[in-house]
Formats: structure tokens, sequence, C-alpha cells
């Protein structure tokens, strides 16, 4: 692709907005936890992952072998590494909890995790005004049918740590621009380190085209396309306007899980959701607005 080429593609991709790019992101990433829920009654949630994360690491390295990039430091490994790491564990952990919980309330609960970082970047009243109604969105769908699942509890909370990981480490990641070159690599270390939560069914998965090719397809939406877009959505806005944009997943995690799982959100379920879009809408409207001023003072 010619420079001129390359120059064109990269303002059609600025002229859209981030969100855009997010809600395809989101449907590939709950269409693919649609197909590893299937899977789950063949191998375990931990080897999904496990497989999950190597085939989408090696998808996402294949396509960037041709692209011409600086040479990597020990520092940008170390970065990929605990990228790698951190996006591995949040996988794992959050199959093992929506193993034994709905989708939509595992999604809402390991939201803490991106509200938490939202909310120690917080630098105006009507952020915290945002944070604040996503947050109480997010307890609204949570709700407390998870009393009954003390472990999924543990799990979809181990998940959330991770995901704040995730975003923070991303972030550097994404800024070293390097496309998906980190992102493959990263995920490469991560599924390495996970094998040993996985490898006690591997040979049932192996032994199998179909599993495994359920695995890659996973690994396609989820790590590979979910993960990719997060990636160039992350070199476009700020970290706390990212992670703010997070609490749509919960509402889409819902609504997957309703079409898909026939798993009914209640009223309650539905009034949280609303809670987090006004939470969404309000914090957009502050970067909009932001942006005017910029404009009207150049």
């Amino acid at each position: 692709m010619s420079s001129s080429q390359r120059s064109t593609t990269d303002r059609v991709f600025d002229a859209l907005p981030p969100e855009s790019f997010f809600i395809v992101s989101a449907a590939a990433q709950y269409t693919g936890a649609i197909v590893a829920i299937k899977l789950f009654d063949d191998i375990s949630p931990a080897t999904v992952a496990w497989l999950r994360v190597l085939s989408a690491s090696l998808i996402l390295i294949a396509f960037s072998s041709r692209k011409n990039h600086s040479s990597w430091t020990r520092r940008d490994l170390m970065w990929v590494a605990a990228f790698g790491t951190a996006t591995a564990l949040m996988n794992m952990f959050f199959y093992l909890a929506i193993d034994t919980m709905p989708l939509g309330k595992g999604v809402t609960i390991e939201f803490i995790g991106p509200i938490t970082v939202a909310a120690l970047r917080t630098r105006s009243l009507r952020n915290t005004g945002a944070l604040i109604l996503a947050a109480i969105g997010v307890v609204v769908l949570g709700g407390v049918e998870l009393g009954n699942e003390p472990l999924g509890l543990v799990y979809i909370l181990a998940a959330s740590v991770m995901w704040a990981g995730y975003i923070v480490m991303g972030s550097r990641v994404a800024l070293g621009d390097r496309g998906v070159a980190g992102l493959g690599i990263g995920l490469l270390v991560g599924g390495i380190l996970i094998t040993p939560f996985a490898v006690h069914d591997a040979g049932a998965a192996f032994s199998s085209v179909r599993i495994l090719l359920g695995c890659a397809l996973v690994g396609l939406l989820s790590n590979a396309i979910g993960y990719g877009i997060d990636q160039t959505t992350l070199r476009r806005i700020p970290i706390r306007r990212f992670s703010v944009m997070l609490a749509l997943l919960p509402v889409c995690a819902a609504v997957f899980g309703f079409f898909f799982l026939s798993q009914t959100p209640t009223l309650l379920d539905l009034c949280g959701m609303a809670l987090v879009l006004v939470g969404v809408a309000v914090q957009e409207r502050e970067e909009i607005d932001r942006h005017q001023e910029v404009l009207e003072t150049t």
C-alpha cells in the first residue's frame, strides 16, 4: 500500500467515531463468548481460554509478520509480556465464572475493574457523575443472584482485576504503535503461562477437529478482532474515556445472553442497563463540549 493510500485510509478511520469501532469489538467478543460457552460441554473453560489465547496469538503474529517496525527493546517486551499475562488470566477467570453464572451478570460484576480505572482518572464533576451513574447501573445489573455462586464470584472478581490491568497495560502497548504485533506476542506469552491450568484435558481438545476449530473461531472473534480493535481505539482516546465506554459491555452481554442463551433480563436488569447508558451519554457529552471549547478558542 502506498503512502498516499495509507494516509487516505488513516483519514477515513480518524473520521469515524471510536464508538463505531467499539460496537464492532463488543459484537465480536460476545459472539465468541457464545461459541465458547457451547464448548464448555466438551472441554473445561480453562482449556477453551488457553486455546483461544494461543490461536489468537498465532493469527495476530501471522498478520503482522510483514509489517515493518523498529526493533524491540527489553522494556517493550516486558510491557507486552505483562499485558499478555493479564489478558490471558482475564480470559481464563472470565470463562470459569460464566460457566456458573449468566453472561450478562458476569460481565457486569467484572466491570468493577474498568470503573475503578476510570474513577482514578476522573478530572471533572460531570465525569464523576457519569461514573457514578454507570457504577450504580453495574450494581443494579449485578443484583443479588451471585450469593449462591461464591466460587463464580471469586473468579469474576479476579477477572475484574485483570481487566483493569488489560486497560492500563494495553494502552501502553497500543501507544508503542506496532500495530497488532504487540498484542500477538503478548498473547503468546500469556497463553504459555496459563498452560498448567489447561493441559489436563488438552488431549480431548486436540483429538477433535470441531473443538479445535471452535476454539480458533473464539480466538479470532474475541481476541484477534475484539482486542485488535481495542488497540486501535486506545491509540485514539484517553484511558478514562475508553474505560467509561466499556460500561456498554454489560448491556451488550445481556443482549447476547437473551438472544442466544435464553438468559432473560428482569425489569431490574433493564433499569440497570438504562443507568449505564445514561452514564456513558453524560461522559460523551463532556468530551464533545470540551472539543467544542477547543475549536472556539482556535
